[in-house]
């Protein structure tokens, strides 16, 4: 396992405090604010932890309420709203400086045999076949250094190859509203489904709004043509998978308006099972000239 793997697993596991309340921290994002996967995976690991081991993720639905700050802890209230026969419900509302920044609802399943069918896997290149992303990003050379240091750093813990140009790479043409990266954990991790699906949720809010930025030949923060940032996000864990074994990320925009982009995606394993879909739209305005 790499360190900065390791580093970021003792960022996700949360002190407990007393019962349903948990305590996390956090780290410098590439903006000036906790990065929201993080908040979303640390609400996932508190949502978690109070329900029972037979029962797996299935769906989580959140709203991102005020921007984190990365120099002060996130505390993680868990409300138990529901332990059914096959259901188990949970709602964990984060909290900084007294005020809500962050609420999260998700639901746990049994297992259960039943019906069974899935959109077909889109065509993508062997991820072994893509040029990392330390190697992308230092190919360009109108990102500045300390950009370019940034994302690594924060990402170090991820290996995400993008399938064509990410938005900052290329921009300035409206290209399709379509992205697709590859991503696996640098390191193994340990088979439980929860870390997994924490892993998962960490690493959706990284790149899903590209496709709204690539529809308008923007490059997204890094170059500084639009400001941004999530405010929903919801996913559906419908299959078993890992999240350090290679997994396709497929993303869409089908609509942006009202200073607002909307991402759709699905995750894909290597072997072509649907595992899991997403939503989110986020804010994206263009800054305006003086």
């Amino acid at each position: 396992m790499s360190e900065a793997l390791q580093s970021l697993l003792d960022l996700l596991d949360l002190e407990r405090i007393e019962e349903d309340i948990y305590r996390g921290r956090s780290r410098s994002a590439v903006v000036p604010r906790v990065f929201g996967g993080q908040v979303a995976a640390q609400a996932m690991v508190a949502a978690g932890r109070t329900v029972p081991g037979d029962r797996h993720a299935h769906s989580l639905h959140a709203y991102f309420l005020r921007p984190g700050d990365p120099g002060a802890p996130i505390v993680y209230n868990v409300d138990r709203l529901r332990d059914g026969r096959s259901f188990t419900t949970r709602r964990v509302v984060a909290v900084q400086h007294g005020k809500p920044i962050f609420t999260l609802s998700a639901s746990f399943q049994t297992h259960e045999e039943g019906l069974d069918h899935q959109a077909p896997m889109p065509p993508a290149p062997d991820p072994a076949t893509l040029p990392t992303g330390e190697e992308r990003l230092r190919g360009y050379p109108h990102l500045p250094p300390e950009i370019v240091e940034r994302f690594l750093e924060t990402r170090a813990a991820v290996d995400l190859r993008y399938v064509d140009d990410p938005p900052f790479g290329d921009f300035g043409t409206p290209r399709e509203p379509h992205s697709q990266v590859w991503f696996r954990t640098n390191g193994k991790l340990a088979d439980d489904p929860l870390l997994h699906v924490v892993l998962a949720t960490y690493v959706s809010d990284m790149t899903l709004l590209d496709s709204v930025l690539l529809a308008h030949g923007r490059g997204g923060w890094a170059v500084g043509d639009v400001v941004g940032a999530s405010l929903d996000h919801a996913m559906w864990f419908h299959r078993p998978f890992r999240a350090d074994e290679w997994l396709l990320y497929d993303q869409q925009s089908p609509s942006a308006s009202g200073g607002r982009g909307l991402g759709q995606a699905r995750i894909h394993t290597q072997d072509g099972r649907l595992a899991v879909s997403v939503v989110q739209e986020g804010v994206v305005r263009v800054p305006r000239e003086h």
